[in-house]
């Protein structure tokens, strides 16, 4: 099974996939149930972190509070310490 990191690497640079297609969660403190969702169209990956444009600002997220990761709706991978965050997303 691939880490998240690696998933997104995947669908960044394989010309097979696009990365409009994805769909990020991770938790964020602060947010409606400390989770949140970001679009590929969003992120920027670094080697330790994934960068979120929310509006005028960018917040670097670390690849380890990644949740769930989907591609055309369908989830693609889910972090082993959180099971069924799938079924009630």
């Amino acid at each position: 099974m691939l880490t998240s990191h690696r998933l997104l690497q995947q669908y960044w640079h394989d010309e097979r996939y696009r990365r409009e297609h994805v769909r990020v969660w991770y938790t964020d403190r602060g947010a409606p149930g400390d989770i949140y969702a970001a679009d590929g169209a969003d992120i920027s990956l670094e080697p330790y972190y994934m960068t979120i444009r929310t509006g005028v600002k960018e917040k670097p997220v670390p690849y380890h509070r990644i949740l769930l990761i989907a591609y055309d709706g369908v989830v693609m991978f889910e972090n082993q310490k959180i099971q069924g965050l799938a079924d009630r997303i």
